[in-house]
């Protein structure tokens, strides 16, 4: 637990110092339960455990702290659905969570969509990931860090 003001208590220190640590262009992972989490990890993101937590309470204490990139069409990237899921017109609640938040944090673009292996391959690109209890389908989430003016 974080134990200073201003601070969301759900950021854990690991999480905190990952953030601090990012530069501009730099992308976090937030990964949902199923999610390949620890084996993307091996390829070079640091791997941060937030077992438990789901990826909107995360998203919206990191949103309070961490600045989106204004400088791309979008900074947020989710996982596009599969081609089967397209055909049984999945329902992805979730993204709609995440378009609210990022837009109350002042992101008005759009979330962009990822090919579900190029979202693996891009995740190991990442500056981390973070493993969530998130349990919703098509989770994961791509944020891409901005610069503090």
């Amino acid at each position: 637990m974080v134990v200073l003001k201003g601070v969301p208590s759900v950021l854990s220190p690991e999480l905190l110092y990952a953030l601090a640590r990012m530069g501009h262009g730099d992308e976090i992972v937030l990964a949902d339960a199923n999610f390949p989490a620890a084996s993307i990890s091996q390829a070079g993101p640091e791997l941060i455990r937030a077992d438990g937590l789901n990826i909107p309470t995360l998203l919206e204490a990191i949103l309070h702290l961490f600045p989106l990139d204004a400088y791309v069409p979008s900074p947020a990237a989710v996982m596009d659905l599969v081609a089967s899921d397209k055909e049984k017109s999945l329902d992805t609640p979730i993204w709609e969570n995440y378009r609210m938040l990022l837009a109350k944090a002042g992101s008005m673009a759009p979330l962009q969509l990822v090919e579900r292996f190029q979202f693996y391959e891009r995740a190991k690109k990442a500056f981390a990931v973070v493993a969530t209890g998130e349990t919703a389908l098509y989770g994961n989430l791509i944020l891409k860090k901005g610069v503090i003016g």
